[in-house]
C-alpha cells in the first residue's frame, strides 16, 4: 500500500511537471494538448490488451514491467532535460499512457486474489485514500520541487516513485494469481478480447459504459477549476485549487472510513444501483462547488464531491472484481479504455467549450450527461429484477464466454477466498 501511495505521488507530480515541461519543448498550448491526448490515447489503446497480457505472463510481473518501462522512461527524460527532442517526448508519454494502464488494470484484478474477495472492497478503499492522499501531496509539491530542483528533479523523482514500487513487488512477491484445480494457473487464457465481450451481461456492459461517462464528466471540472481559480482568486488562484483538492482527498478518505465502519463492505456484492446513485451524488456535488461559493460553503462541498468520488470507485472497482479470476482482467481491460477515452474526449470538448461557454454551464451540461447516464443504469437494473444483488462468475467453455450467477459471499467457483491478506496487514 506505501509503495502504491509512494507510485501515485510521482504521477501526480509528474502529471504538472510534464505538462510544463512540454509547453517549453513544443513552444505552444496546442503542443500540451497534443502530448496529453498522445498519452491518454495510448492508455485507450493498451485497455483491451491489457487483460491479455495479463493473463498470459501474469499480473505482478505485468505491474513489474510497467514500474520498470516507466521509470526508465523517466529517468531518460531527467537526463535529456532541455535537449529532449520532440520524438522522445512523444514516446515517453506514450509508455506513461500504457503503462499505467498495464499497472492498474493488473492490480485492480488482483485484489481480490491478494485480499479475499470479502475483503476486496476494504483493500480497494485504501488503495483510493493512498491515492487521494498522494494527490493532494503530489500537486502540492510540485511547485518548489520544479522552482528548486528543475524539470529534471521532477523527472528523478517520479522515476524512483516507480522503482520503489517495483521493488516493493520484487520483494514482498504477492500473490496475485488464484488457481484451482479446474483452473489451474497454467492453463491457456480465455479467448481473444475482441471475441470474449460478446457474453458479457447488458448490465455489466452499461456499468462500464456509465464509468466512462463519469470519466467525461470529471474532464469539464478539471478543466475548468483553473479558470474559475483565476477568476475568484486572481491573486493566488493556486491557494484555491489546493484548497479546493484538499478538501476533495479528505472527503475520499471519509468515504472509505464510512463503509468500513458500517461493515457494509465485508464480503458484500456491490451493484449497479449503488454506482449509479453514488454517480448522481458526485455529479450535483461538483456542479455545486461551481455555483461561485463563498470558500467556507465551497470546502464542504468539494469535501462532498469527493466523498461520492471515493464511494464510487471503491463500489465500481469491487463489483467488477465479483467475476471470476481469468475474467477480470479483461475486464477492467475494457474499462479502463472506457475511462481513458471517455477522458480523452471530454478534455477536449469541454476546452472548446470554455471558449464560449461559462465554466458553470460547462460543468452543468457534462456532468448532466452523466446523471442521465446514471439514471438509466439505475431504471435498467429495477428492470432487471434485482441482478445487482448477485455476484457474477465468468466461465470459459471452448472459446465463448459463458455467465452463471453466485450467491452472496461466494467467491469464484463457489469457494471462499477470504483467507488472504495484504502483505504487511
Amino acid at each position: 500500500m506505501t509503495s502504491y501511495a509512494v507510485s501515485a505521488y510521482g504521477n501526480y507530480l509528474n502529471l504538472i511537471a510534464l505538462s510544463l515541461f512540454s509547453y517549453e519543448v513544443t513552444g505552444t498550448a496546442f503542443g500540451i494538448g497534443a502530448v496529453m491526448a498522445l498519452r491518454l490515447l495510448a492508455g485507450v489503446v493498451a485497455g483491451p490488451a491489457a487483460g491479455t497480457v495479463t493473463a498470459r505472463l501474469g499480473r505482478r510481473t505485468v505491474m513489474i514491467g510497467a514500474d520498470t518501462a516507466q521509470a526508465t522512461a523517466m529517468t531518460v527524460l531527467a537526463l535529456c532535460g532541455s535537449r529532449t527532442p520532440l520524438w522522445l517526448l512523444g514516446l515517453v508519454v506514450v509508455v506513461l499512457g500504457a503503462g499505467n494502464t498495464f499497472f492498474t488494470v493488473a492490480l485492480r484484478s488482483a485484489v481480490p486474489v491478494m485480499v479475499g474477495q470479502e475483503a476486496r472492497a476494504r483493500a480497494n478503499g485504501q488503495l483510493v485514500t493512498a491515492r487521494s492522499l498522494a494527490t493532494v501531496l503530489g500537486f502540492a509539491s510540485a511547485a518548489p520541487v520544479i522552482s528548486y530542483g528543475g524539470y529534471g528533479t521532477a523527472f528523478a523523482v517520479n522515476a524512483a516513485s516507480f522503482v520503489v514500487s517495483g521493488v516493493a513487488l520484487l520483494v514482498l512477491r504477492p500473490r496475485t494469481e488464484e488457481a484451482s484445480p479446474s483452473e489451474p494457473a497454467e492453463a491457456a487464457p480465455g479467448p481473444p478480447w475482441w471475441r470474449a465481450w460478446a457474453g458479457v451481461p447488458a448490465l455489466l456492459l452499461g456499468l462500464i459504459a456509465l464509468r466512462g461517462t463519469d470519466a467525461l464528466a470529471s474532464s469539464s471540472h478539471n478543466v475548468a477549476l483553473p479558470v474559475v481559480a483565476e477568476l475568484a482568486e486572481p491573486v493566488d488562484p493556486a491557494l484555491y485549487m489546493s484548497r479546493f483538492w484538499a478538501a476533495w482527498a479528505v472527503g475520499t478518505v471519509l468515504a472509505h472510513q464510512v463503509l468500513k465502519r458500517t461493515g457494509t463492505e465485508r464480503g458484500a456484492a456491490w451493484g449497479e444501483r449503488a454506482f449509479a446513485l453514488g454517480t448522481c451524488a458526485m455529479s450535483c456535488s461538483f456542479v455545486l462547488t461551481f455555483t461561485g461559493l463563498p470558500a467556507l460553503a465551497l470546502v464542504p462541498a468539494a469535501a462532498a464531491a469527493g466523498f461520492a468520488d471515493g464511494w464510487t470507485e471503491i463500489v465500481y472497482t469491487s463489483r467488477l472484481q465479483a467475476a471470476g479470476d481469468r475474467e477480470r482482467g479483461r475486464l477492467f481491460g475494457l474499462s479502463a479504455t472506457a475511462e481513458q477515452f471517455g477522458f480523452a474526449l471530454g478534455t477536449v470538448v469541454a476546452a472548446a467549450a470554455l471558449e464560449s461557454l461559462s465554466p458553470l454551464t460547462v460543468v452543468a451540461l457534462f456532468h448532466g450527461v452523466a446523471v442521465c447516464g446514471a439514471l438509466v443504469l439505475l431504471l435498467a437494473s429495477r428492470v432487471s429484477g434485482g441482478v445487482d444483488r448477485k455476484t457474477t462468475d465468468i466461465r470459459y467453455t471452448s472459446d465463448e464466454p459463458t455467465y452463471t450467477a453466485l450467491t452472496e459471499g461466494e467467491g469464484t467457483h463457489g469457494t471462499r477466498t477470504g483467507d488472504g491478506r495484504l502483505p504487511g496487514s
